[in-house]
């Protein structure tokens, strides 16, 4: 079974977090939503969540098939200050296995990290200005095992490509259709 972990930090946007981890358990992927600040994780519009383990439970596992970096301006600069997640994300582009990002996280996470370079990506408007290569305006980019998308309005079409690119487009197609999405 393919597994994925949905990274928390305080401040996370919502829709970004709860999207993801809903269409990719309905996929039938293993997800283990990781509190990056603790075992309970308040959203910037407080909403509280009980992970499913803390970022130190996870960091001496395997690997999962996907990593999932939810926004939100304060959310993806907690995700940023982590060392841990960082050791993860960067271990999960070395073995070439799939990174998600979406609004603020990939400029501010992935760009911060300088883990862009040479990458097609997106992200919230205006949050990425100053990284080169500079960020794309589609609202979903895969490029390889990385695939970023711009806000909580295009949470659906990032959770289905991540549903895609680790369960197969047949699967993803299921749900876009039962689902009854775009």
């Amino acid at each position: 079974m393919k597994s994925a972990y949905v990274f928390l930090a305080e401040g996370f946007e919502d829709v970004e977090a709860v999207t993801p981890i809903d269409y990719l358990r309905r996929a039938g992927l293993r997800v283990v939503v990781v509190g990056v600040s603790g075992k309970t994780v308040k959203s910037g519009h407080e909403l509280r969540i009980e992970t499913d383990a803390t970022i130190d439970e996870v960091l001496p596992l395997p690997l999962p098939d996907l990593v999932v970096l939810p926004g939100g301006g304060l959310g993806s600069k907690n995700l940023s200050e982590s060392r841990e997640v960082r050791t993860i994300v960067e271990a999960m582009l070395r073995e070439q296995r799939m990174v998600g990002a979406i609004c603020a996280a990939p400029a501010v996470v992935l760009g911060g990290w300088s883990l862009l370079v040479g990458r097609k990506w997106t992200c919230y408007p205006g949050s990425g200005d100053s990284l080169k290569p500079a960020p794309l305006e589609d609202r979903v980019v895969v490029d390889g095992n990385l695939i970023t998308s711009r806000a909580a309005g295009s949470a659906e079409e990032f959770a289905l490509a991540l549903v895609a690119h680790t369960a197969g487009e047949a699967i993803a197609n299921k749900l876009r259709i039962g689902l009854l999405a775009r």
